[in-house]
């Protein structure tokens, strides 16, 4: 069985599918927030030109989802899987931010564990990086499990790990 890096995820709070070009307005109204982007390296990202840059590449990479509230069915964010190695049976998840009106840990914490375990079916590893300034994000990969590992080529970023055994899906 391989990977599936779009899967269609229902949860309580959330729901993910596959990232769309028609996608793009719907997903900078959310971008747009400067908030969003305080503690990320690439802090105009809710500047037009700069987030047309950003959908590209993430509809270009194959494993891009968007996150919808599940009861409201509005665009709330969106997440990805990126770097899915068979050999080493490991996926990144990153690149995810959500609208500030669902900031708090309940609907990031969902969507993540939709997609940890998504990822868990076919991987045993699910790295994440995150930005040394970005606190909210180390605290909140911090709930769901992260450890964070030293790495030397993660260019600048801290590494965290999940594995399958220690998440529970051995």
């Amino acid at each position: 069985m391989s990977f599936g890096s779009q899967p269609t995820l229902r949860g309580r709070l959330v729901h993910l599918r596959p990232l769309r070009l028609e996608d793009r307005r719907d997903l900078y109204a959310v971008a747009a927030d400067p908030l969003i982007w305080e503690q990320h390296p690439v802090k105009n990202r809710h500047e037009e030109a700069v987030f047309r840059e950003f959908f590209a590449e993430s509809l270009a990479s194959s494993g891009a989802l968007l996150a919808t509230d599940a009861e409201t069915r509005r665009v709330i964010g969106s997440s990805r899987f990126f770097g899915h190695d068979e050999e080493r049976r490991e996926v990144e998840i990153g690149w995810t931010f959500l609208a500030r009106s669902h900031w708090g840990g309940r609907y990031n914490g969902e969507l993540k564990q939709l997609m940890l375990r998504h990822a868990f079916r076919f991987v045993e590893s699910v790295v994440l990086f995150v930005s040394p300034e970005n606190i909210r994000s180390q605290q909140a990969v911090a709930r769901i499990g992260g450890v964070r590992e030293p790495d030397a080529d993660a260019e600048g970023r801290l590494v965290y790990r999940i594995t399958a055994s220690a998440y529970g899906q051995e």
